[in-house]
């Protein structure tokens, strides 16, 4: 996203039952994050979903039937395409 970084902290509040907050605690406590932590990774993954998913683009006619294309006849695998494959998306860095 284009925001800029802050180092400046904000307070977010939610209200949750207990169920909830137990098992985000135990999820948390999983991966060695605190709840905070992974309440705001996990809702920072979401929002990306969901903006990426609604991302809109058009294309010319050309353009498309060559993506078309390429979809139906994907590239053979290489090493240079696995890595990239394997490559974080930036904002999971």
């Amino acid at each position: 996203m284009a925001h800029p970084q802050t180092k400046e902290s904000i307070s977010i509040n939610i209200r949750a039952k207990v169920r909830q907050r137990n098992l985000i605690d135990q999820a948390a406590e999983r991966l060695g994050r605190s709840r905070s932590d992974f309440m705001l990774d996990a809702a920072c993954s979401k929002a990306e979903d969901v903006l990426l998913g609604q991302t809109f683009f058009t294309v010319d006619t050309d353009t498309f039937e060559k993506f078309k294309t390429l979809l139906d006849c994907p590239l053979p695998a290489t090493d240079k395409l696995r890595r990239l494959l394997k490559t974080k998306a930036p904002w999971d860095k």
